[in-house]
């Protein structure tokens, strides 16, 4: 155990980028996924999708968008439980370790895929996802631009989602994306960091919007994907299927604190 921790800590200073450590839904804390707990007996059970072989915090290169690890990161596995939380509710997802650097610059993206049935097991390639959220380059007068990631940043390393009020309830993943930009400029050079969690979503509502495989987001030469970030910006295209018309982006703000911690296992 405490060889679990001393690694834990680790990883958690001697790498660059992030992982979701943790989400608040609906002021309930939930342990995310972190790469170490797979030395830990019995290992924690998480919310967040497992990715044991990603001890670098490392990324998904755009070569890599055809491969099944442009879903949930590199050979993800399920989350063995599921966040409760109801449609038109926020959650806040929170990245470690902090802060994210302030040079990988780039939007951040949230998509949804009905597990229709338990998402503990649930084939990832067969899930097809709707795009709620999209944020990209929010003023381009700053040098070099001020992107989602520097709200991000700005929200101590925090993002929120809010959970579009119409769609029917059930077992979902959320997959919460963050596309770095700053070597994007050259061919295969932008850096995809995709996170998801399992939530348990009660609503009234009754659309289900149509999806597509993740492994059909992104193309290399996508104008969002081979970008020059340090150029004069004019304009960015978020790469990736249209938003969803019900999904709802709001102003991010720093996250309350939660006001309970999740224990047990929860699906719908």
């Amino acid at each position: 155990m405490l060889f679990a921790i001393a690694l834990l800590g680790f990883v958690s200073t001697a790498t660059a980028h992030g992982t979701v450590s943790s989400i608040v839904a609906n002021g309930v804390f939930f342990d995310g996924y972190n790469p170490s707990y797979q030395y830990i007996t019995p290992a924690p059970v998480t919310v967040g999708w497992k990715i044991p072989t990603d001890l670098s915090n490392g990324f998904i290169a755009p070569g890599s968008y055809a491969s099944s690890d442009i879903i949930c990161h590199l050979a993800a596995t399920n989350a063995m439980t599921a966040a409760p939380i109801k449609a038109g509710q926020s959650l806040e997802l929170l990245w470690t370790p902090t802060p994210w650097p302030t040079t990988h610059k780039g939007p951040v993206l949230d998509y949804l895929a009905n597990c229709n049935g338990p998402c503990e097991t649930v084939d990832k390639t067969t899930l097809e996802w709707f795009r709620i959220d999209a944020v990209g380059l929010i003023d381009k007068s700053l040098t070099n631009g001020y992107w989602a990631t520097d709200q991000l940043i700005a929200n101590n390393n925090s993002w929120t989602v809010v959970i579009p009020p119409t769609i029917a309830p059930g077992n979902y993943v959320l997959r919460h994306e963050i596309i770095a930009l700053h070597s994007a400029g050259s061919a295969n050079g932008a850096q995809n960091y995709p996170q998801c969690v399992n939530l348990a979503i009660s609503s009234s509502g009754t659309v289900a919007p149509a999806g597509v495989l993740a492994t059909s987001f992104y193309s290399a030469t996508d104008p969002g994907i081979l970008f020059d970030l340090y150029g004069t910006l004019t304009s960015y295209t978020i790469p990736g299927p249209p938003t969803y018309s019900g999904g709802v982006t709001i102003s991010q703000t720093l996250p309350p604190t939660p006001t309970a911690s999740a224990t047990g296992v929860y699906t719908v």
